[in-house]
């Protein structure tokens, strides 16, 4: 990728992957393989260890979580905690998670209520050795503390008397002073305070027809909004040679960037039986529009006041059977993304043509086509007293971007893709009084963000000029597996 490229790319989507998993109807758009972590797989799964089935196959204890009016299966009070862990390798960062919650159900109507706390341990600090040497304790990134976050979600639903059909709201706060990896995208800061917030508001509908068939309709509006305060130290040459031990005097700098996305989807789902040997079939449909007025200006993906806007679908078929207590499952998804994104100047270019471009114009364009694809895999046996539960989740990327140097007045056309594998695993113990649930899942194919350095770490120093170390090689990822653990346990309310 070239260095115009990647920097466009990077500076572009790393604001928006790290919600990958926030809700299944928020589309993650990703143009680099880049390991997000799971800091927002909050809420209690069924199907986690089934690679993630929701097509075809009915998940108790997340779908009313993602589709308020889906509270209507709830047919007894219970109370649940789901404390979930990652870590990234290499100790490029972990996550500890501790939500809880509790539902609640009458005769018409239905609510349900959560609270999570969570701690961010940020990237253990990577140095260049020459950092080491000839900087001690000048240019170290720190050893970032840990954060801590919050997060709230409320629902409340009704069934419809006279028909079959249940609606239902929700809404979910976090109050954010970490997102998982942003230590990692400013090279060479010396601190990093985040502040934040995402805000997201959900009314869904489902409902059953005559012959058995279940649909859903989902509407929702999601606000994410970080601010970055990062600080750099910074050196004055006073001796234009190489040097032992100091290289001038220390100074600091600090910047302000800010990341936000307003997200409006729809998602619309259809499941129903077929036949006698305990098959079901469904579909869906969902559709984002997501905006980006905000765009960090990251260190190593350094193009200031990037907007854009994505437009992103998900077209996906299931299908599931249910013999005894063994139930097998795969769900295969289409996901086309359209997205434009463009750079702008800062203050007036004149081109090597003699053309100027005003400050707030254009200087980049890119239109980004993504054809992604995710196969599900899932297969487990569970009884009134134990279960097992074994699956895969594999998702395809693929786009080309075919982008416009306003500046060079030149085109070019290029095309990326890779894969994610995630295996799955899981088990159920089921006694009178409560039932646990363990699942895991391992993601291979992605990386971290560094750089390479080149040999000539230093470039050129020029008396009494104001400078910060940076790479003198292009921006790399490192390989990176994302290993996630989460525990639930849920107790009826007697």
């Amino acid at each position: 990728m070239s260095r115009i490229a990647g920097r466009v790319c990077l500076a572009v989507f790393l604001s928006l992957i790290v919600r990958d998993a926030a809700a299944a109807q928020l589309i993650g758009v990703k143009s680099i393989p880049v390991a997000a972590g799971d800091q927002f797989r909050i809420q209690p799964s069924s199907n986690a260890a089934l690679g993630d089935l929701s097509i075809a196959l009915i998940d108790p204890l997340l779908d009313p979580w993602i589709n308020p009016a889906a509270g209507s299966r709830w047919t007894e009070p219970r109370l649940w905690v789901a404390p979930m862990f990652y870590s990234v390798s290499g100790d490029d960062g972990s996550v500890r998670t501790l939500p809880a919650g509790a539902s609640f159900t009458g005769r018409s109507w239905f609510g349900g209520l959560s609270f999570t706390l969570q701690q961010v341990n940020g990237a253990q600090p990577r140095q260049p050795i020459f950092v080491r040497q000839v900087l001690p304790g000048a240019l170290q990134a720190p050893l970032r503390d840990r954060a801590s976050n919050m997060y709230a979600t409320a629902l409340l639903g009704a069934r419809i008397p006279g028909t079959r059909l249940s609606v239902g709201a929700s809404a979910s706060l976090a109050d954010l002073t970490a997102v998982d990896g942003v230590d990692l995208l400013y090279a060479l800061s010396s601190n990093i305070e985040q502040t934040g917030h995402i805000a997201d508001f959900r009314v869904g509908v489902t409902g059953e027809t005559a012959i058995g068939g279940e649909f859903q309709a989902i509407l929702l509006h999601n606000r994410f909004a970080m601010t970055h305060e990062v600080t750099y130290q910074e050196w004055w040459a006073v001796d234009p040679v190489p040097c032992e031990v100091s290289c001038g005097q220390p100074g600091s700098r600090t910047e302000t960037n800010h990341d936000r996305t307003n997200a409006w989807g729809v998602h619309l789902g259809y499941r129903r039986p077929v036949g006698d040997h305990g098959w079901t079939v469904g579909g869906i449909l969902t559709a984002n529009r997501q905006t980006h007025p905000g765009i960090p200006n990251y260190e190593i993906a350094n193009i200031p006041r990037d907007p854009g806007t994505s437009w992103a679908w998900n077209f996906g078929l299931g299908a599931a059977r249910a013999f005894g207590p063994a139930v097998f499952g795969v769900d295969v998804i289409w996901e086309p993304i359209a997205s434009h994104t463009w750079a702008e100047a800062a203050s007036e270019i004149v081109t090597p043509d003699g053309r100027r471009i005003r400050g707030g114009e254009k200087t980049v364009d890119n239109e980004f086509d993504f054809a992604n694809a995710i196969v599900r895999i899932g297969a487990g046996r569970e009884t009134d007293r134990w279960g097992f539960q074994l699956g895969l989740h594999v998702h395809s990327y693929s786009y080309g971007l075919d982008q416009h140097d306003i500046v060079l007045d030149t085109r070019r056309r290029q095309n990326e893709s890779w894969m994610e594998w995630t295996p799955t695993w899981g088990a159920a113990l089921k006694f009178p009084e409560l039932e646990i649930r363990y699942a895991g899942r391992l993601t291979t194919g992605t990386g971290r963000p560094g750089v390479a350095w080149g040999g000539n770490a230093w470039g050129r120093l020029d008396a009494a000029t104001n400078f910060i170390v940076a790479p003198s090689g292009p921006l790399t990822l490192q390989d990176a597996t994302v290993l996630t653990q989460q525990l639930t346990v849920s107790l009826p309310i007697r």
